[in-house]
């Protein structure tokens, strides 16, 4: 798991710390149930309803506006999710991820209030090759 450099970035509390280890965990649930080979849609329906199942609160594409010069701007930026208003999850279904889709969620922490963020590609054979941990 990697995290963005910059001066922004500060270590989650205990119930976030708890929060993301429960993401994990769902996540590699989710893998070990499906394996790799499916579409994104399918991954990120069936993490939503494992967070779910755990009592956590999950929303799904969930629009994010660009704040430019005091306004904010509809471009069309969508978080695949977002669990109990505090961690973002973007999720991928690639070869490999790359500098790209790390970028994105960098740029996604820092135009929302969320201070975590997890990148899974659910296209390999062993998920914890494809999560990476992010903080904003």
């Amino acid at each position: 798991m990697s995290v963005p450099a910059g001066p922004a970035r500060h270590e989650p509390s205990e119930s976030v710390d708890e929060l993301a280890r429960a993401i994990v965990d769902s996540g590699f649930q989710v893998h070990r149930a499906l394996g790799p080979g499916l579409l994104e849609s399918s991954y990120e329906h069936c993490l939503a309803h494992e967070l779910s199942t755990r009592g956590l609160e999950v929303r799904r594409q969930v629009a994010l506006p660009v704040a430019y010069k005091g306004m904010a701007i509809e471009a069309g930026y969508r978080l695949d999710m977002v669990v109990e208003e505090a961690v973002i999850i973007e999720i991928k279904a690639v070869d490999a991820l790359t500098r790209l889709h790390e970028a994105q969620l960098i740029t996604y922490l820092k135009l929302s209030p969320y201070g975590l963020g997890f990148l899974m590609n659910f296209n390999v054979v062993l998920f914890k090759q494809g999560i990476r941990r992010f903080l904003g």
